[in-house]
């Protein structure tokens, strides 16, 4: 494969919507549920496919394949996610789970493609015909991309709206959609900065979480978890911000129940030992997304319900987005 320039994936900080004067210099995007994926196009026929992480993932997603040649012999560097859909056409992670982490299975990656197909949501481009974009402002990227008709099988480049970002956030709530990604338009492509140019705006208030324990469930859950103890990184610490004992389902519980054991440890990996009894210990290394209605007084997360597990996510790529 010919040399490309490895880009990290720019990311965007959680916020709130631009104020009304400055809405016309933003552009809307859905926020999607998926695995981001800067995908490599040397133009030779070939195709790399690279999760946020830099692991290549190309074995994992046999159907996009064809997006190797959709550009003939231009080279590319494209960013985008990848989402499988649900009934409704609605990204959702539960259902990519199934997809991910079969990189190292292609046997097992092909019968998978068949069952639960995905897409790749392409949303900007970074290099182009041997020419680096990064530099561009959004607006002028966002043409280029559109310009190419990347519309295939398996891929697809979604719309964005400059300006009415109140009625792009609106909308999205009303057909149940998880947000917007608001990126202003003069905005550079800046490789692996968590950028206040581009802001992330969930319709649910969620943080991403560390597990570091485990509360031993009781009666019909004897076996399982009752309830996981989560922290965040402060200061190269883990904080306790609180226990989640609700919102799995059976098989989310069973699944969280197997890898906790293969994690267990004697050491409470928290900076000061959560106040409750009968704790067991985790190593802090699984991730998870936590839904919450607001903070409390002592920084706990007030009315936590569990939301999914993050396995495209180390404990590297959490921020304490303004814990």
């Amino acid at each position: 494969m010919p040399d490309l320039p490895l880009i990290a994936p720019m990311l965007a900080t959680p916020g709130t919507l631009p104020h009304p004067r400055e809405d016309h210099r933003w552009a809307y995007e859905t926020k999607l549920d998926g695995q981001r994926c800067v995908s490599y196009l040397p133009g030779d026929g070939t195709l790399r496919l690279r999760a946020r992480s830099g692991e290549d993932i190309t074995a994992a997603y046999p159907e996009l394949r064809g997006l190797a040649t959709a550009l003939g012999s231009t080279s590319a560097v494209l960013d985008g996610e990848i989402v499988a859909l649900d009934e409704r056409g609605h990204s959702d992670f539960e259902l990519l789970q199934q997809r991910m982490g079969l990189a190292g299975s292609p046997a097992k990656a092909a019968r998978m493609a068949a069952e639960v197909p995905t897409q790749l949501m392409l949303f900007d481009v970074m290099f182009l015909g041997g020419e680096a974009l990064l530099d561009r402002p959004y607006e002028e990227r966002r043409a280029t991309l559109e310009g190419l008709g990347l519309r295939g099988p398996g891929w697809s480049t979604p719309a964005a709206i400059v300006g009415h970002g109140e009625a792009a956030l609106a909308a999205t709530r009303e057909r149940g959609l998880e947000g917007v990604v608001c990126k202003r338009t003069d905005s550079r492509y800046a490789p692996g900065v968590r950028s206040r140019a581009w802001v992330k705006i969930r319709n649910i208030r969620t943080i991403d979480v560390i597990i570091g324990g485990w509360l031993p469930g009781k009666g019909r859950l004897s076996g399982l978890p009752g309830a996981v103890l989560v922290g965040v990184p402060d200061e190269g610490a883990l904080r306790f911000v609180g226990a989640v004992g609700t919102g799995w389902t059976d098989r989310e519980r069973q699944t969280l129940a197997e890898l906790l054991s293969v994690a267990e440890t004697p050491h409470c990996p928290f900076a000061e030992r959560p106040p409750v009894a009968g704790a067991r210990w985790a190593v802090p290394r699984l991730v998870g997304e936590v839904r919450y209605s607001t903070l409390t007084r002592a920084g706990y997360l007030r009315q936590p319900s569990w939301h999914r597990l993050r396995p495209d996510l180390a404990r590297e790529d959490l921020t304490r987005e303004g814990l």
